[in-house]
């Protein structure tokens, strides 16, 4: 990937953005009227999950709950928007990594963490999948618990952010977690399109390793997770609402690039916080009464 050329790849994915445009096209001025304003909410998405290392489903979800789409309508196609988002963070992730920390000892494991996550995490979400091994609740009571859960974590794991010093090692109780962790947090990924990349960044930092590589951990092997999981509901379910995805896509494509920025820029603290704070709220709110 240290080859890859950044500009190659946006240039890559606008013309695929445009070609998907022009074969959905049958009235264009309507269909951009009717859902260009969706670009905005998968720019906010993507800059939320690709600066903190939570899925973009976190705010996909509640968003497409409020429109009244059904579960795995909001499910397939909150995955189908973070394949833009997601891929488009991961690789800038992996690239400033390549450039910029490729002999800093605190990033040294990186490729090790995804080898030891990236596989067992397909491995949870295709389980589930093909199953049909269904969550013990229904999608808002999951997806709210799971939220307060990641919310009170985030919290609590604040407080690590301070640490001068971190980790650059694996060892052998990492080489046993980080699977099992992987595996779980796959499941709950095909249950509510995000949960695995929150799970490992939140393991990573309690472990004390680096928090921005942490994140970049958690969005790669996010990326990774997505583009597996999508592929259930495009060919079995066929339950991705692609005027949405099309629009809502670019602007994720677009967000998942300024997150890295975003994350390095402002202080990590004052986003955890931030972003906890909104995770606890939308969480509470999905909790039945």
């Amino acid at each position: 990937m240290n080859s890859i050329n950044p500009t190659f790849v946006r240039l890559s994915l606008f013309t695929v953005w445009c070609t998907a445009f022009y074969l959905m096209s049958d009235e264009p001025v309507a269909l951009f009227l009717d859902y260009a304003g969706f670009a905005l909410l998968g720019v906010a998405g993507a800059v939320f999950a690709n600066a903190t290392g939570a899925g973009g489903g976190v705010i996909f979800v509640p968003f497409f709950s409020q429109l009244g789409l059904d579960n795995i309508t909001i499910v397939a196609t909150s995955f189908a928007i973070q394949c833009f988002g997601m891929t488009a963070g991961a690789i800038s992730w992996y690239l400033w990594f390549r450039k910029h920390q490729n002999s800093n000892p605190e990033w040294q494991p990186v490729h090790r963490v995804l080898w030891w996550t990236v596989p067992f995490s397909i491995a949870g979400i295709v389980f589930v999948q093909i199953t049909g091994f269904e969550s013990p609740n229904s999608l808002h009571a999951t997806f709210g618990a799971f939220s307060v859960f990641l919310a009170i974590a985030i919290f609590a794991s604040i407080p690590l952010l301070k640490k001068q010093s971190f980790n650059s090692h694996l060892t052998r109780i990492d080489y046993l977690l980080l699977p099992l962790i992987s595996v779980v947090g796959g499941g709950i990924t095909a249950w509510l399109s995000v949960g695995v990349g929150e799970l490992i960044a939140i393991y990573l930092i309690f472990r004390r390793f680096n928090v921005s590589f942490a994140i970049a951990c958690a969005v790669i092997l996010s990326a990774f997770s997505v583009w597996f999981g999508v592929l259930y509901h495009v060919f079995d379910t066929q339950s991705v609402y692609w005027s949405v995805v099309i629009f809502a896509g670019l602007g994720a494509a677009v967000g998942g690039t300024l997150a890295r920025h975003l994350a390095l820029y402002f202080s990590v603290t004052h986003l955890k916080v931030f972003f906890a704070a909104w995770v606890l709220l939308i969480g509470i709110a999905s909790m039945p009464l």
